[in-house]
Protein backbone atom coordinates (compact mmCIF):
# COMPACT_ATOMS: atom_id res chain seq x y z
CA UNK A 1 0.00 0.00 0.00
CA UNK A 2 1.36 3.42 -0.95
CA UNK A 3 0.67 6.46 1.20
CA UNK A 4 1.59 10.09 0.65
CA UNK A 5 4.13 11.72 2.96
CA UNK A 6 2.68 15.19 2.42
CA UNK A 7 1.65 17.34 5.38
CA UNK A 8 -1.81 16.92 6.82
CA UNK A 9 -4.46 19.40 5.71
CA UNK A 10 -5.82 20.18 9.19
CA UNK A 11 -4.67 23.26 11.15
CA UNK A 12 -1.73 22.77 13.51
CA UNK A 13 -2.41 21.44 16.98
CA UNK A 14 0.55 23.33 18.48
CA UNK A 15 2.36 26.34 17.00
CA UNK A 16 5.74 27.47 18.29
CA UNK A 17 8.62 29.42 16.79
CA UNK A 18 12.32 29.78 17.45
CA UNK A 19 13.04 33.16 18.95
CA UNK A 20 16.30 34.98 19.43
CA UNK A 21 17.23 36.10 22.91
CA UNK A 22 16.63 39.76 23.73
CA UNK A 23 19.34 42.00 22.37
CA UNK A 24 20.77 39.38 20.00
CA UNK A 25 21.00 39.87 16.27
CA UNK A 26 19.58 36.94 14.31
CA UNK A 27 22.06 34.99 12.22
CA UNK A 28 22.45 36.21 8.66
CA UNK A 29 22.13 32.70 7.21
CA UNK A 30 18.69 31.75 5.93
CA UNK A 31 16.64 29.57 8.28
CA UNK A 32 16.42 25.92 7.33
CA UNK A 33 12.97 24.40 7.77
CA UNK A 34 12.49 20.62 7.84
CA UNK A 35 9.37 18.47 8.09
CA UNK A 36 8.34 14.85 8.21
CA UNK A 37 6.85 12.08 10.32
CA UNK A 38 8.61 11.27 13.60
CA UNK A 39 6.35 8.29 14.38
CA UNK A 40 3.88 6.26 12.34
CA UNK A 41 0.86 4.72 13.99
CA UNK A 42 0.58 0.94 13.96
CA UNK A 43 4.10 0.36 12.60
CA UNK A 44 6.44 -1.81 14.69
CA UNK A 45 9.89 -0.32 15.27
CA UNK A 46 13.25 -2.01 15.89
CA UNK A 47 12.60 -2.02 19.66
CA UNK A 48 9.32 -3.92 19.10
CA UNK A 49 7.21 -0.88 20.01
CA UNK A 50 4.01 0.14 18.23
CA UNK A 51 2.56 3.62 18.75
CA UNK A 52 -1.23 3.87 18.65
CA UNK A 53 -3.16 6.85 17.27
CA UNK A 54 -3.85 9.39 19.99
CA UNK A 55 -0.78 8.43 22.03
CA UNK A 56 0.68 11.95 21.77
CA UNK A 57 -2.56 13.94 22.18
CA UNK A 58 -2.40 14.61 25.93
CA UNK A 59 1.31 15.44 25.84
CA UNK A 60 0.84 17.93 23.01
CA UNK A 61 -2.12 19.51 24.80
CA UNK A 62 0.01 19.99 27.97
CA UNK A 63 3.01 21.43 26.14
CA UNK A 64 3.60 25.14 26.72
CA UNK A 65 7.21 25.35 25.52
CA UNK A 66 8.59 24.62 22.06
CA UNK A 67 9.43 20.98 21.39
CA UNK A 68 13.24 20.71 21.16
CA UNK A 69 14.92 19.56 17.95
CA UNK A 70 18.09 17.67 18.87
CA UNK A 71 20.70 15.85 16.83
CA UNK A 72 21.00 12.15 17.76
CA UNK A 73 19.17 12.72 21.10
CA UNK A 74 22.16 14.67 22.48
CA UNK A 75 20.93 17.52 24.74
CA UNK A 76 24.13 19.46 24.04
CA UNK A 77 23.24 19.41 20.31
CA UNK A 78 20.06 21.48 20.45
CA UNK A 79 19.58 22.49 16.80
CA UNK A 80 16.20 24.23 16.80
CA UNK A 81 12.57 23.67 17.64
CA UNK A 82 9.57 22.04 16.05
CA UNK A 83 7.13 24.81 15.08
CA UNK A 84 4.18 22.62 14.01
CA UNK A 85 3.55 19.37 15.87
CA UNK A 86 0.39 17.33 15.33
CA UNK A 87 -1.09 13.91 15.10
CA UNK A 88 -2.95 13.03 11.92
CA UNK A 89 -4.39 9.76 10.69
CA UNK A 90 -0.91 8.50 9.79
CA UNK A 91 1.30 9.49 12.71
CA UNK A 92 3.12 12.33 14.43
CA UNK A 93 3.88 14.95 11.76
CA UNK A 94 6.05 17.95 12.47
CA UNK A 95 7.76 20.92 10.90
CA UNK A 96 10.64 22.71 12.53
CA UNK A 97 13.31 25.30 12.09
CA UNK A 98 17.03 24.91 12.60
CA UNK A 99 18.12 28.03 14.50
CA UNK A 100 21.70 28.99 13.72
CA UNK A 101 22.32 30.56 17.12
CA UNK A 102 21.91 27.19 18.86
CA UNK A 103 24.85 24.89 19.64
CA UNK A 104 23.76 21.93 17.46
CA UNK A 105 22.65 23.90 14.39
CA UNK A 106 25.90 23.63 12.42
CA UNK A 107 26.13 19.88 13.13
CA UNK A 108 22.49 19.40 12.06
CA UNK A 109 23.08 21.29 8.80
CA UNK A 110 26.15 19.13 8.07
CA UNK A 111 24.21 15.94 8.84
CA UNK A 112 21.39 16.97 6.50
CA UNK A 113 23.92 17.84 3.78
CA UNK A 114 25.32 14.29 4.12
CA UNK A 115 21.83 12.86 3.54
CA UNK A 116 20.82 12.12 7.14
CA UNK A 117 17.02 12.14 7.11
CA UNK A 118 15.84 10.00 10.04
CA UNK A 119 13.62 11.20 12.88
CA UNK A 120 13.35 9.70 16.34
CA UNK A 121 11.15 10.54 19.31
CA UNK A 122 12.51 11.02 22.83
CA UNK A 123 9.67 10.03 25.13
CA UNK A 124 8.46 8.49 28.36
CA UNK A 125 5.76 5.81 28.02
CA UNK A 126 2.80 6.66 30.26
CA UNK A 127 0.43 3.87 29.21
CA UNK A 128 1.37 0.68 27.38
CA UNK A 129 0.54 -3.01 27.22
CA UNK A 130 2.11 -6.12 25.72
CA UNK A 131 0.50 -7.92 22.81
CA UNK A 132 2.15 -10.85 21.00
CA UNK A 133 5.60 -9.82 22.28
CA UNK A 134 5.21 -6.20 21.17
CA UNK A 135 4.86 -3.19 23.46
CA UNK A 136 1.83 -1.16 22.37
CA UNK A 137 2.18 2.49 23.43
CA UNK A 138 -1.18 4.18 24.03
CA UNK A 139 0.01 7.31 25.87
CA UNK A 140 3.39 8.97 25.51
CA UNK A 141 4.99 12.01 27.12
CA UNK A 142 6.91 13.54 24.22
CA UNK A 143 10.19 15.14 25.38
CA UNK A 144 11.98 15.90 22.10
CA UNK A 145 12.33 14.81 18.49
CA UNK A 146 15.80 14.25 17.06
CA UNK A 147 17.28 14.18 13.60
CA UNK A 148 19.09 10.83 13.47
CA UNK A 149 21.07 8.69 11.05
CA UNK A 150 19.32 5.46 12.05
CA UNK A 151 15.71 5.85 13.21
CA UNK A 152 14.04 3.07 15.20
CA UNK A 153 11.04 3.32 12.85
CA UNK A 154 12.46 2.95 9.37
CA UNK A 155 9.81 5.20 7.79
CA UNK A 156 10.21 8.00 10.37
CA UNK A 157 11.92 10.37 7.97
CA UNK A 158 12.17 13.96 6.91
CA UNK A 159 10.13 14.38 3.75
CA UNK A 160 11.11 17.95 2.86
CA UNK A 161 13.54 20.70 3.69
CA UNK A 162 13.50 24.28 2.54
CA UNK A 163 14.68 27.75 3.41
CA UNK A 164 12.23 30.23 4.85
CA UNK A 165 12.31 32.24 1.60
CA UNK A 166 12.41 29.24 -0.78
CA UNK A 167 9.86 26.81 -2.07
CA UNK A 168 10.08 23.25 -0.76
CA UNK A 169 13.00 21.12 -1.94
CA UNK A 170 12.25 17.41 -2.05
CA UNK A 171 14.37 15.19 0.16
CA UNK A 172 17.18 13.32 -1.63
CA UNK A 173 15.62 9.94 -0.85
CA UNK A 174 12.81 8.26 -2.77
CA UNK A 175 9.87 10.41 -3.80
CA UNK A 176 7.13 10.56 -1.18
CA UNK A 177 4.84 8.31 -3.22
CA UNK A 178 7.60 5.67 -3.46
CA UNK A 179 7.62 4.85 0.25
CA UNK A 180 5.91 1.50 0.81
CA UNK A 181 4.37 1.32 4.25
CA UNK A 182 2.99 -1.79 5.93
CA UNK A 183 -0.67 -1.68 6.76
CA UNK A 184 -1.52 -0.64 10.32
CA UNK A 185 -1.57 -3.50 12.84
Amino acid sequence: MTRSLGPPASPPANRFSCRHRAGETPAVREALVVEGYAALFGVEDQMRDIVRAGAFAASLARRTEPLPMLLEHAPRLLAGCWTDVREDGRGLWLRGEICDDLPGAACARRALARGVDGLSIGFVPLAAHRSAGVRVLTEIELLEVSIVAHPMQRFARLSARFGSRQSAIANRGPAAADYRLPTAA
